[in-house]
């Protein structure tokens, strides 16, 4: 389809859309009003909609008054859809995806209108960046913590790169902890229980030490049995987490405020290797009698039961821990700030590699992320012959990376290689495969970046605004591989597979780009805007750092067997992003319409695939999508609220291109047509200061694609949630909760089993889960 036509198409929508939706104003709007006056009626209306204030523009306004798409959330609300963290993010916003697999450090991908980081790469940066009290976390796994004590979450859709420190292509998400305060003591305590043994507990507690200075200390710890079982009835992949926080909070005068924020986590458990099988390949048979062998037995073959077998039970260590300075200076006609942050990410797992009861393939992962930024902004408003807010920035960031991988054979290995290779006419008495350590891969890598940016926001009249913004960016990468230790390059199994010992290499990727926004704004009246917005993303290229990385060898026992070679580095991706949209505050402030169509032009989209011996990165060299999203909010009464919210991705595909292989002309991974959110909420206050709340949600999600390297998809899906609860004067609360009320199984990930041909794996959703929490404020 051409550029010209899509165009067309969007547009056409847009009119459509903004031409009911003017029909439903009308009689507010039928003279035009000046945009600062409000109409009578709303100003008595006991049902209008509260204002939402989100920063996306880097200064407080209302979520009605940006001209982007954004969807923004309470701590509060958070806490109703027992949003915890980035696993179930979709709750806020359809538009909005996560997916993991084995490693949180490589695995879990973030998508915004289908466009993301998707696949499994130790180098990727997010195509959607997760920032949290003004810091980039450099992996999205790192929002699988506990989102602890946290103020708020914005979700921006769209490019993002004038405003924020780190460049995104596909959008951000801002979670703000709650702040210190010079008040007075206050906090909160909480905790829950569920099926599954899932127990939760969390604190906070604000304490000012004098006028000048206050101190906020969060903790919590959650733990759960994990959903799936294996044939004797034990549960596989249990959680457990602590989190803690501490924020410190100096006003010496007006003019000046410094936050210091420091934060600590910690997961211990058995995350990452437990998977159903889905897709019998012709090695299953082998499998299974491994299995048994083994004094195990082989799980069920309904997904439904949602069994795994694995030998190795899975040891998943994560720690991630950093510092921020803050610091807001009014320096007289603006406003100074600075972000300092220095973190850590640490993640050790000893797991079954093979996936199976049979005991094959063991690993033990390594992955250390040290990382320094710093940004700097000044930011205020000009007014006379021009009116503006402006902002000026820098930002900078080192990030080094320590990785590794030790591989070693089971006591089955041999077995199994005798039996597989044996069959393609190898003797068995020359197959190295005897238990123990036979690989151990060194990967490092490194990451610079550097950029200046600015953002302008003209007011052209009371009713036009021109915003503009303009970033330089420089990106300088490494990447290398080596072997501490390859066993036997001649007669282990791999080798003569062909897929190892792999190409040494050591890499650099450097590069400069420009990018920026461009929109325009009009207030038809205090309650109209619409807006159109074009947005010119990137994001950098780099170094693939994997034993693969620089190709496979061929067979070590076949001359006429070359492997193949590849290039580690990959290319940067860019966005041009164009956007038409309309926000409405309709029936004297007791409905809310905003309405979002868009076309994304794509060059070079990065994709990772695992293949199931081995890890590869390429570029598309063309990909698009396009759509339509629609947020609605009512006050049906004093109590009710009802909600709606939908995505439509009539497209999001890779170009047709025989380099990306399976991919060539197929959507995007994780990218439904449609999906949708509707919920009502209910907050009724009875006699003897007891208040009544409760929330029904029904989820949508259409049929996807559900992996880079397969063309296996999942049917459409629709998941119902709810909780009921009564909340106190006192500041107690209490309420019952239920996630997947009709118990929907399905898998949320394919993959490529290791070593096993064509058979596939899958990581499947989470099963009903229900549950009590209790909560006091004080």
């Amino acid at each position: 389809m051409s550029f010209k036509r899509n165009v067309r198409l969007l547009a056409g929508t847009a009119i459509v859309w903004c031409a009911a939706l003017e029909g439903a104003w009308a009689q507010e709007a039928t003279t035009p009003a000046e945009p600062e006056a409000a109409e009578p009626a709303a100003q008595e209306n006991d049902r209008r909609l509260s204002t939402v204030t989100v920063t996306a523009q880097r200064r407080e306004e209302s979520v009605q008054d940006v001209p982007l798409a954004v969807t923004a959330v309470t701590g509060e609300q958070m806490a109703a859809l027992r949003v915890e963290n980035i696993e179930n993010i979709s709750l806020i916003s359809p538009s909005i995806t996560f997916s993991k697999t084995n490693s949180p450090a490589a695995s879990s991908n973030i998508q915004i209108r289908g466009i993301g980081t998707t696949g499994q790469s130790r180098v990727f940066e997010g195509a959607v960046g997760v920032f949290i009290d003004g810091v980039y976390r450099t992996r999205s796994g790192q929002a699988l913590s506990s989102f602890l004590d946290m103020d708020g979450l914005q979700v921006l859709r769209g490019p993002q790169g004038t405003l924020f420190g780190k460049n995104t292509s596909a959008g951000a998400l801002l979670l703000n902890s709650a702040a210190p305060n010079l008040d007075e003591v206050s906090g909160f305590v909480s905790a829950s229980y569920g099926n599954y043994n899932a127990f939760d507990v969390s604190g906070a507690v604000n304490i000012p030490v004098t006028d000048t200075f206050a101190l906020r200390l969060a903790a919590s710890h959650s733990e759960q049995d994990g959903f799936l079982e294996s044939p004797a009835g034990e549960s596989e992949g249990d959680q457990n987490m602590d989190s803690f926080k501490i924020s410190a909070l100096w006003e010496p005068t007006d003019a000046l405020s410094v936050k210091l924020i420091a934060d600590y986590s910690k997961q211990d458990d058995e995350v990452g290797y437990a998977t159903v099988n889905v897709v019998d390949g012709p090695l299953t048979p082998l499998i299974n009698a491994l299995t048994v062998a083994n004094g195990l037995a082989v799980p069920s073959s309904n997904i439904n039961d949602y069994q795994a077998s694995i030998n190795t039970p899975t040891s998943n260590k994560v720690e991630d821990k950093g510092i921020a300075l803050l610091v807001d200076w009014d320096v007289g006609p603006g406003m100074l700030k600075s972000v300092t942050a220095l973190r850590e990410y640490d993640t050790v797992q000893n797991a079954d590699a093979d996936f199976t009861g049979a005991d094959i393939l063991n690993i033990n992962e390594l992955f250390n992320s040290q990382f320094f930024s710093q940004e700097f902004t000044y930011g205020g408003e000009v007014s006379g012959a021009v009116n503006a807010n402006y902002l000026f920035g820098v930002f900078y960031s080192d990030e080094e990376l320590d990785m590794g991988r030790n591989l070693s054979h089971g006591t089955q290995a041999q077995a199994f290689w005798n039996t597989v290779l044996g069959a393609q006419g190898v003797p068995s008495a020359i197959i190295n495969a005897a238990p123990g350590e036979w690989a151990r891969e060194v990967l490092v890598g490194t990451a610079e970046s550097l950029a200046l940016f600015t953002h302008w926001d003209f007011a052209l009249t009371d009713r036009v605004n021109l915003i503009t913004g303009l970033r330089y960016s420089e990106d300088d990468k490494t990447g290398s591989f080596y072997y501490d230790l390859f066993r036997d390059p001649v007669f282990d199994p791999f080798a003569i597979a062909g897929s190892g010992p792999g190409p040494e290499y050591a890499r650099k990727f450097s590069d400069e780009a420009i990018s920026g926004t461009l929109s325009l704004q009009y207030r038809l009246n205090s309650d109209v805007m619409y807006y159109a917005s074009y947005n010119r993303g990137y994001k950098a290229g780099g170094v693939n750092v994997d034993a693969s990385g620089a190709g496979v060898p061929g067979s070590s026992l076949n001359p006429l067997d070359t492997g193949s070679s590849a290039d580690p580095v990959f290319a940067p991706e860019t966005i041009d992003a164009y956007e038409i949209g309309a926000k409405v505050d309709w029936m004297n402030g007791a409905a809310r319409t905003n309405v979002a169509v868009f076309y994304n032009d794509i060059q070079d989209l990065q994709v990772a695939q695992f293949l199931g011996l081995i890890f590869t990165i390429l570029n598309s060299p063309e990909a698009e999508s396009y759509g339509a999203e629609f947020e609605y909010t009512q006050a049906l009464t004093d109590y009710l609220t009802w909600n709606a919210s939908a995505t439509w991705l009539p497209e999001a595909s890779y170009g047709e291109d025989a380099g990306i292989g399976v991919l060539s002309g197929r959507r995007f991974p994780n990218a439904p047509e449609l999906s949708a959110n509707t919920s009502l909420n209910l907050n009724y206050e009875l006699s003897g200061g007891k208040t009544l709340t409760g929330l029904v949600q029904v989820q949508y999600m259409g049929d996807r694609y559900t992996n880079t390297a397969s063309n296996l998809k999942e049917d459409a899906v629709t998941l119902v949630n709810g909780n009921l609860g009564l909340t106190f004067d006192s500041g107690l609360s209490v309420s019952a909760f239920i996630r997947n009320a009709f118990d929907e199984r399905y898998v949320m990930q394919h993959f490529n089993t290791p070593i096993q041909d064509t058979d596939r794996n899958g990581y499947v959703a989470a099963p009903r889960t229900f549950g009590v929490s209790v909560r006091k404020t004080f």
